[in-house]
C-alpha cells in the first residue's frame, strides 16, 4: 500500500515526536541494563550498541521520510 504525500507528512511527523524520543528512551534503557548486567561495559562495546541501534530505526521508516522534503509532486501549482 502505497502511502501519499500528506500522509507521509503526518506520519513522518508522529514518528519525529512520537515514536523516536519512545526508540530513544528504550535504547538508554537497554544500554544502562546491559551496564548493569555485565559489570560496566567496555566504551567501545556501548558505542557500537548506540550506533547500531541508531542506525536501525530508520530501515523499516524510510519509505515514510523519503520525499518528505520536497514539494507536493500531486499539486499542480507553486506556493509562494
Amino acid at each position: 500500500m502505497a502511502l501519499g504525500y500528506k500522509a507521509r507528512k503526518r506520519w513522518s511527523l508522529v514518528v519525529l515526536l512520537v515514536a523516536l524520543p519512545a526508540y530513544i528512551v528504550a535504547a538508554v534503557t537497554l544500554t544502562d541494563w546491559l551496564r548493569a548486567r555485565y559489570d560496566g561495559l567496555p566504551m567501545l562495546v556501548e558505542l557500537i550498541v548506540f550506533v547500531v541501534l541508531g542506525v536501525v530505526w530508520i530501515i523499516p521508516l524510510k519509505r515514510i521520510f523519503i520525499g518528505v522534503g520536497q514539494p507536493d509532486p500531486d499539486e499542480g501549482q507553486d506556493r509562494p
